[in-house]
């Protein structure tokens, strides 16, 4: 078993039910969920558009990486993400690996860590919430250090509603 930190997020849509049809879909295609983060809403980081919610998750799985990916890309499909060649946009379901164990995976389709993840107080807020004193294998400094040196301005804002 291998713990897996994930970051999912939705601006499209009824962002809650389908953040909570991620989180089922993964308890039962993936692994078991150990940690569930605040929920934050966020702005947009690159494109304008409507507020995220996002959140992070940990989980355990017995999934590869490559397969791990799949199961992610085919639980964002069955939630009516459409991918196209426009990275950022809205949509109703975005999932990203952030942390596979201390791997690290540079492949054309796959980079985990997640690159540029220190950049990303959408990702390092909920992220700290769970796993501060986990260590990014790359940057050697743990989540609490890279959000406390976080040059984004952007500051995620806890939504009074919780999912389980």
């Amino acid at each position: 078993m291998s713990k897996i930190y994930l970051s999912i997020g939705s601006n499209k849509g009824n962002r809650y039910s389908q953040i909570k049809e991620a989180l089922n879909l993964i308890r039962e295609d993936i692994g078991g969920i150990t940690s569930i983060s605040k929920i934050y809403e966020t702005k947009s980081w690159g494109f304008e558009s409507e507020n995220f919610l996002n959140l992070c998750i940990a989980i355990n799985s017995k999934l590869s990486p490559d397969k791990l990916l799949f199961s992610i890309n085919s639980i964002e499909k069955k939630i009516g993400r459409k991918r196209d060649s426009q990275k950022m946009k809205a949509r109703e379901i975005d999932i990203d690996i952030i942390f596979y164990s201390n791997r690290i995976v540079n492949q054309k389709e796959l980079i985990i860590p997640h690159p540029s993840l220190e950049l990303r107080n959408f990702v390092l807020v909920p992220l700290n919430d769970i796993a501060s004193d986990f260590i990014h294998p790359i940057l050697s400094k743990s989540v609490k250090e890279l959000l406390e040196s976080s040059n984004d301005e952007d500051i995620p804002i806890e939504s009074s509603r919780a999912i389980s």
